[in-house]
Parts: C-alpha cells; structure tokens; sequence
C-alpha cells in the first residue's frame, strides 16, 4: 500500500475523529447547561418573591379599575428587571361554584401555548432532528396539502383552514363523541381524508389560524418518539422550573385537573371541556403568572434557546400590520422605531383570554390571564404608557405606524 495514502488516511481518521469529539463536548456542555440545580430553585424563589405591602401603588389603582369599570376576572403580574412590581388574583375561579382564584392558580393558556410549541421547534432544529425548510410531507406522507413546510406553519403562512371549525362541523354531523378528546393524529389523519379546501396557497399571506401549530404539535410527536406532553415536560418545562406548568388534553384525562373555569362574557355559563380540548400545540398547556416570569428568564438566560434561535423567532415573517405589528416564528410582536422590541402573545379559547407581553429592551414582563371572556383586555393602554412601552394593540395605531394624536397625523 502506498505510504503517502496511509498517511492521508490517518490524517483524515485523525480529523474525524477530533470532530467528533468536539461535537460530543458541544452536545454535552450544552446539555448540562439545561441540568437544573439548587442555585436556579435559589435564583427563581427570590425572583418570585412579593410583598403585598410594597406593591406598586399606580398598578394596584389601575388594575382595580380595570376590575371594576371593564370587568377584568383573573390573575395578573408585572415584573421589571428580575423583581415583581404587583401582582393579584382577582375574582372567581369557577363562578358556578363560588370558587376563589389565588395566584397560584394554573390557566388554560389558549394560543399563549403556541410560543412554548415554537420554543419545542426551535429546540428540535437546534438538535438537527428537524429542518425549518422540512415539508410537512416528510413526516407525514398522506398529508394533502404541497410545498407546507415547518417555517410556514410556525408563521401562520401555510394557508390552511382552521381544523377546529372543519372538526367541529364533522364530528357534529356524523354524532361522534363530543367528550372524548381528538388526538393530534387523528386530526391529521381526518385532513388525509377529507382534503379541506385550504384557504390560500402555502406562502402567499399571513393567515393566522390553529391548524399550524397543531400540525407543528403533531410534528414534535412524529420527530421525537414522545407524547406532546412528555416533550414540552422534559425539554421545556422542568429544565425552566416551571413547577406549575402542564399540558392537560382530553385524550389523557377524562377531566381536566385544574380548578379554573372559563366563562363567557356575562358569567351565565362556564364553557365545558369537549373533543377539541384533545389536540394540543395550539392550545392546551396550562399554566400560572408565576410561571410566566420563569419562561421569561430562561429563554433569555439561554438555557431554552441559542441567542441565534430566539433572533430567529423574533424576527417578522409577514408584511407589519399598521406599521409595528408582526408575526415571527410562535410569537407576536411590535417593532419600533427606537428600540421598541417588544414579543407577546394573546390567547382566546373556551371561556379564557389572556395576553403575555415581554418588553425585551425596557425588561418588562406584563401578564393578564382571565377566565371571563369580555373585552377588559382592550382596556390596557395606559398601563403601557406608564412604563413607557409601546401601546400592544393594534387598533391603537394608524395605518402609518403613527398614534392618533402624534406629530406624523
């Protein structure tokens, strides 16, 4: 055998094999980065720490306001830099019952869940189990629909009907089940089937609905062997603390174990858990203001995400909407002309409506979880301009960009 081919060949083991190496180091720093320890549950309690009596007195007025004048049921937080400025439980837990809400009580989160499904997709492309230019055809052959892929759906782009409508007319029609949960398989195998007329082709529009992030939720059960739940308990969950945090679906409980209910807007009925309370990925986990903070520190301390995965999340995928509003990968934002970064999330779903808000520059973290569907979440304006934020509604702005009011009228 020729000498200067054996030498090339261990030269090249020798790459090889350092490259592994390497790699194997990277993949293990960057799993015990994720390992808990006593100094997290240490660094966490104190971050949760409040005491009534030093609570912001402004938020408290306002937040009493916004009770009694807009009729705001639920618990709500704001914390600013690491500290906890005022927080409350307000009103009732389940109405029906005259149960109370206490500030450790565990909401459903409604489409808040879609930015934890994102940070599960994000963590999967980092891993290398999954592409964002992945069609949704590779996991799913059957499925009916070309030229989805998984970045489509984390921005709402696919062009898909909404399952939930679709589901909820077939299951009616044909008398199936309505308490027994619809799994997220059984959704996708319904839509092999049945082949939906999309609402538009993949990658023409912006067109927000619930199917893409169950089909992404889906995707995370296909990708990693687990159930919805196990993943997001492993991987999200418990390396971020989040001790109150669940994913609860019909097709694994026969009762939702939590003590809130939702209601509509005038308390005359609670809104029961049915067959679309199954699928999960767009809704489903559950969870409290407490663990809200936590999910804050931990996507920005690193250990959820890479700086370079979170940029990509926050970055808007779609054409800005009155000049700020936009949609990244799993999370809404507001895009400002000085420094204004601000990602949130609002959530809609049988009796609760909610919005989380992480102002990324100011370090503001601004949690309503509510249980009564009225329109007091409509009413928070000045909240924001008392920290200087930018308004988080969209409404609150011309088509320009600019505040009525502002010297671009």
């Amino acid at each position: 055998m020729n000498f200067r081919y054996i030498c090339s060949a261990l030269a090249l083991s020798a790459t090889l094999l350092t490259a592994c190496s390497g790699k194997k180091a990277e993949e293990k720093k960057a799993a015990e980065k994720k390992i808990r320890t006593k100094e997290d549950d240490k660094a966490d309690s104190l971050l949760l720490v409040y005491n009534p009596e030093k609570g912001d007195k402004w938020i408290a007025d306002f937040v009493d306001n916004l009770h009694k004048k807009f009729g705001f049921n639920g618990n709500m937080l704001v914390a600013k830099d690491g500290k906890i400025l005022y927080e409350k439980a307000i009103g009732w837990a389940d109405y029906l019952h005259r149960d109370s809400l206490n500030i450790n009580s565990e909401f459903e989160l409604a489409s808040i869940t879609k930015t934890f499904t994102g940070t599960a997709i994000m963590q999967l492309v980092e891993a290398g189990k999954l592409s964002l230019n992945d069609n949704v055809k590779k996991f799913y052959p059957n499925f009916p629909y070309d030229g989805i892929t998984v970045k489509l759906l984390l921005s709402h782009r696919s062009g898909m009907m909404n399952y939930v409508y679709f589901i909820d007319d077939i299951w009616r029609k044909e008398k199936r089940p309505m308490k027994k949960g619809v799994t997220n398989q059984e959704v996708m195998d319904v839509i092999a089937e049945r082949k939906p007329n999309p609402y538009t082709k993949p990658d023409n529009r912006f067109h927000y609905n619930n199917s893409n992030f169950m089909v992404l939720g889906a995707i995370i059960e296909k990708v990693t062997g687990q159930r919805y739940s196990q993943y997001m308990m492993e991987h999200v969950f418990k390396p971020a603390g989040l001790k109150h945090t669940h994913v609860y679906s019909t097709t694994e409980y026969e009762k939702i174990p939590v003590d809130v209910v939702g209601h509509d807007r005038t308390w005359r009925y609670s809104v029961a858990q049915n067959f679309l309370d199954g699928p999960v990925g767009d809704k489903g986990i559950y969870s409290t203001v407490h663990d809200l903070v936590l999910f804050d520190k931990y996507l920005k301390n690193g250990r959820l995400l890479t700086q370079k995965s979170l940029d990509s999340a926050y970055t808007g995928r779609n054409k800005p909407v009155n000049g700020h509003f936009n949609y990244g990968y799993g999370w809404r934002m507001f895009d400002g002309e000085k420094m204004d970064k601000v990602v949130y999330h609002t959530g809609w779903w049988h009796g609760f409506r909610h919005i989380y808000v992480r102002d990324l520059n100011k370090n503001i973290v601004i949690v309503f979880l509510g249980n009564l569907t009225n329109g007091s979440l409509m009413h928070l304006d000045d909240l924001y301009k008392h920290f200087d934020m930018p308004i988080i509604r969209k409404g609150a702005y011309h088509g320009n960009g600019s505040l009525p009011g502002s010297d671009e009228d």
